[in-house]
């Protein structure tokens, strides 16, 4: 997973249960989430999951998730509790392994230069 903004408890809940259920999850993260209000940056970084800050660009704006390799999920939808119930957001799913392998290779291009979050 790559977000700019993350504070949807249900969401950090449910990587939780799949990294407790042996599924591999990595979760790159805007700067701005090592402090701000509601992040679950730390609840998850504290749950064993590989959590990631991005600090390279102005915004690290991405929101993706990548499903088995073969699935995208992608658009303006922040995974927060606003986006789930106030905004006006879009999240558009893709099933296309070969698309998802691009999405995967520009997460991996983040992550090589993003800096481990242990929490706080």
């Amino acid at each position: 997973m790559q977000a700019y903004s993350f504070t949807s408890a249900p969401i950090a809940a449910a990587l939780v249960a799949a990294h407790k259920r042996g599924v591999k999850v990595a979760v790159i993260l805007d700067k701005s989430q090592k402090t701000a209000n509601y992040s679950e940056a730390d609840f998850i970084a504290h749950a064993g999951i590989a959590t990631f800050i991005d600090s390279k660009h102005a915004i690290a704006h991405n929101k993706i998730l990548i499903v088995d390799a073969s699935v995208v999920l992608t658009g303006s939808f922040n995974f927060t509790k606003a986006a789930e119930l106030s905004n006006a957001e879009n999240l558009l799913v893709i099933r296309d392994a070969k698309l998802a392998a691009r999405y995967l290779a520009n997460w991996q291009g983040h992550e090589s230069h993003a800096v481990a979050h242990l929490g706080r």
